[in-house]
C-alpha cells in the first residue's frame, strides 16, 4: 500500500520527537522545563469565523493542546500577504477569540512579504495585516498577523518552585546537539497553565529539537 509524503513526514516528526523525549529525561522537579513546539496557526473570532465559513458555524475540535481548554481543529485556511503567494492548510485553534490573530514564523514571513512584530499572544495592536481566504468567504485583517514570543506557561505552584512571577523574563538554555542560549524569555503564570516552554518551528530547528525536549532556566 502506498504511504503519501504527508503521512511519512509524520511519522518521522513523531520518531524525533520520542527520541528527544527519551533522551532527555530531566524532570520538571529537577528543573527542566518541556518544549512544545508551535507552527504557524489561526485564532478566530466569531464574526470572522462565521464570514470565512459561514453563519452559524462551529469550529471542530480534533486533538486537545498541552493548556487546559485550547485544542487544534480539523480546518484549515489559506493566508496571503502583499507577496500574493498564499500559505495553505494553515490550522485554526479554538476556542474562539475576541479578535482573530495569525502567528506564523519569520520565515514564513519572507514568503508572504509581511513584517510582523514578536508579540506576546493576543498582543496584535498595530500588527502586520494579513488576509484569510475561507471556503465561504474571505477576511480581511488590519492588524492580527504577528510572530510569537518565546514564553514559559506555568502554574503558581511551579512558578514558586522556579522563584519566578508572571510576566518576569527568564534566560533559557538549549542543551541539544545544537547547544544555544535564549534571552529574554516571558513567564506566563496562571492556575489552567501546565509547564511547558512554546517556541515556533523556526527555533526549534535552529536548534535541532522538537517537542518534549528539555530545557532549563540559565542560572
Amino acid at each position: 500500500m502506498d504511504i503519501s509524503t504527508e503521512k511519512i513526514a509524520e511519522m518521522v516528526r513523531r520518531a524525533i520527537d520520542e527520541i528527544n523525549s527519551a533522551s532527555n529525561s530531566t524532570s520538571t522537579n529537577n528543573g527542566g522545563i518541556p518544549i512544545g513546539v508551535s507552527n504557524r496557526h489561526i485564532h478566530l473570532s466569531r464574526a470572522d469565523l462565521e464570514t470565512l465559513f459561514g453563519k452559524g458555524y462551529e469550529l471542530t475540535p480534533i486533538k486537545d493542546l498541552s493548556q487546559p481548554g485550547q485544542y487544534a481543529c480539523k480546518e484549515l485556511l489559506t493566508i496571503i500577504g502583499p507577496s500574493m503567494r498564499p500559505i495553505e492548510n494553515v490550522r485554526v485553534l479554538g476556542p474562539v477569540r475576541k479578535s482573530s490573530q495569525v502567528e506564523i514564523s519569520a520565515t514564513d514571513s519572507y514568503v508572504l512579504k509581511v513584517k510582523p512584530p514578536v508579540r506576546e499572544s493576543g498582543n496584535i495592536k498595530g500588527s502586520a495585516p494579513i488576509r484569510i481566504v475561507g471556503p465561504k468567504g474571505v477576511v480581511e485583517l488590519s492588524e492580527g498577523c504577528i510572530i510569537a514570543n518565546r514564553h514559559i506557561h506555568m502554574s503558581p505552584n511551579e512558578a514558586k518552585v522556579f522563584g519566578v512571577n508572571d510576566g518576569d523574563y527568564v534566560n533559557i538554555d538549549v542543551n541539544g546537539t545544537r547547544k544555544t542560549r535564549w534571552f529574554d524569555v516571558q513567564v506566563r503564570v496562571h492556575k489552567d497553565f501546565r509547564l511547558e516552554m512554546h517556541v515556533d518551528t523556526d527555533d526549534a530547528n535552529a536548534c535541532g529539537i522538537g517537542n518534549g525536549f528539555i530545557v532549563t532556566i540559565a542560572k
